[in-house]
């Protein structure tokens, strides 16, 4: 378990909301548990660690509407689903909205833990690679915008004499942009600017 994460319970039934937060506090792991949808979104920090156990059916905004709007919002929390009244189309859709796992009621301690440990994961995963993109687009800003060409051009595979007549400039020039370029996107060669350009595009 993560104990820099929180486990954020969402279920209406105050019996679930008490087996759970014993269930975490057993294992050392931070649990905040809600009572019904609102309550979880006026309380929840987008920037908070953690991943969403949550029940699908609730009075008010149920489960299902409530990670619509977590999605919506482009929030990246992972979901794990929970139900006593699980039924496989149920399932389907909210697996299909990238929910980790779908536990039906009564919860047996260690799946759930299992599912936790792996929504846990999948979180300090997006974190970290969301870092590292919020880090390189920074680099990759600082670029002028003819360094930006040249090295955009270097990652179509064109040779410098080719960059050199396409901006109407010596092939020396592109030398001293793309060596520029390097330095700011902390490069050591033109294969790891290129590796490091790709990753921006896909991003």
């Amino acid at each position: 378990m993560k104990p820099d994460s929180t486990v954020f319970v969402v279920d209406d039934d105050p019996d679930v909301r008490q087996s759970l937060t014993r269930l975490m506090e057993e294992v050392e792991q931070p649990v905040q548990a809600f009572g019904n949808a609102s309550a979880f979104l006026k309380a929840y920090d987008p920037a908070s660690a953690g991943c969403l156990v949550l029940d699908v059916r609730m009075p008010g905004m149920s489960g299902t509407e409530l990670h619509k709007k977590l999605l919506a919002d482009s929030a990246t929390i992972p979901i794990i689903i929970i139900t006593g009244h699980g039924d496989v189309p149920m399932a389907v859709e909210a697996l299909q909205r990238g929910a980790i796992g779908f536990i039906e009621k009564p919860i047996r301690p260690q799946v759930l833990i299992d599912h936790i440990q792996q929504a846990l994961a999948r979180d300090c995963e997006c974190r970290r690679s969301k870092t590292e993109g919020d880090a390189l687009a920074a680099r990759v800003a600082l670029l002028t915008p003819r360094e930006r060409q040249v090295v955009d051009l270097d990652v179509s595979g064109m040779t410098n004499k080719g960059i050199a007549a396409q901006l109407g400039v010596s092939p020396q020039a592109i030398d001293v942009h793309r060596a520029k370029a390097m330095t700011k996107m902390g490069a050591d060669s033109v294969p790891e600017l290129v590796k490091l350009m790709l990753k921006v595009d896909a991003g």
